[in-house]
């Protein structure tokens, strides 16, 4: 599936292959920043590497011609207090140009295509997006509320929370797909048990609000992404 391939090679190219410093030297430098072209030619490259075939060109040249486009409008018109709106707009044209131009498109008959079947490629994608790209969705989600003063004094490791929350959705999502429901709630279950004392002791209910609503989200997303994937197949 072209379509498929193509979400893969987006996924990969602006979560997993652009560092949180190339961000932040292009919304500093805009157009003049060379990490945008880079972030670009990454995309263009990833596409190659999925369709593995010189004669889809036309495709990847309108898909990077687009990435850069909706790229550098983003960053002219950003602000910071548009920042997580234009995340979700960025993000849902990029989908709408792979959508698009997969009309154009044929099935990969490269040897590849013996390798990276629809059913791996699907399971691939789903899993990479419940990694890092539904992570930065949910910090985008939650830039609206700052808890840095409800969490003072009681820091964490670094970047734990983000792994635990990667964990844990591919968990959901390998127990969905298996028909594992009750795995799921066990989970739940045990995440609100290590939770109970954290927020007994911490008596604030907006830190509680917090940790509940990204639990909802995290699990949520997790469930439907797994559902979406029954359904496929």
């Amino acid at each position: 599936m072209i379509l498929i391939k193509l979400i893969l090679a987006h996924l990969i190219g602006d979560f997993f292959l652009q560092p949180t410093s190339w961000v932040k030297e292009k919304e500093k430098q805009k157009l003049k920043s060379p990490k945008l072209y880079l972030h670009v030619l990454i995309h263009v490259a990833l596409l190659f590497l999925v369709l593995w075939d010189l004669s889809k060109w036309p495709i990847i040249l309108i898909i990077g011609v687009s990435h850069f486009v909706i790229d550098a409008l983003k960053l002219l018109i950003q602000k910071k207090k548009t920042k997580r709106l234009l995340f979700f707009i960025d993000q849902l044209l990029h989908i709408m140009v792979l959508v698009a131009v997969y009309w154009f498109g044929s099935s990969n008959n490269g040897f590849l295509g013996e390798i990276f079947t629809n059913n791996t490629l699907i399971l691939l994608t789903c899993i990479l997006f419940l990694t890092l790209p539904t992570s930065i969705i949910m910090k985008t989600i939650f830039m609206k509320w700052d808890i840095s003063k409800l969490t003072e004094g009681n820091e964490s490791l670094k970047d734990a929370g983000m792994y635990i929350g990667i964990l844990e959705r591919i968990l959901v999502f390998v127990f969905v797909i298996l028909n594992h429901w009750e795995a799921v709630g066990f989970l739940i279950t045990a995440k609100s048990v290590f939770r109970f004392g954290d927020l007994k002791e911490s008596k604030e209910r907006k830190l509680t609000e917090y940790i509940l609503i990204g639990t909802l989200i995290s699990f949520g997303i997790a469930i439907l992404v797994g559902l979406m994937y029954l359904m496929i197949f």
